[in-house]
């Protein structure tokens, strides 16, 4: 029931989003300062760095459908951290303030 309700609200994204929650795909990675970005490892193995607070990721997915297209909300990796959160299932890692700096310039992959 649950997940009917979440695909007649995100579209096809929610059940693969779901996949990714069941398989631990999401990872908060927070700095001394505080600063948070998102790991989401997809389903082809690739790592995703998401930045819920702007509500953005790099993948071909949200470039297509939600930039170019406009036709939906959000891709499953951004749907997955949503869902993570909610439930209290996102992996926690520390990284360095300088480690969280690359990330956001795009120069590392953690």
């Amino acid at each position: 029931m649950a997940e009917r309700k979440l695909k007649f609200i995100f579209g096809p994204c929610a059940l693969p989003a779901l996949d990714l929650v069941d398989q631990h795909s999401v990872t908060c990675l927070s700095s001394p300062s505080g600063r948070k970005v998102f790991q989401v490892t997809g389903g082809s193995g690739r790592l995703y760095t998401c930045f819920v607070s702007c509500h953005y990721c790099p993948c071909p997915a949200f470039a297509h459908t939600v930039l170019r297209k406009n036709e939906g909300l959000l891709c499953k990796h951004i749907l997955a951290v949503y869902l993570c959160q909610a439930m209290g299932v996102t992996q926690q890692d520390s990284v360095t303030d300088q480690q969280v700096s690359m990330l956001l310039s795009g120069t590392s992959t953690t």
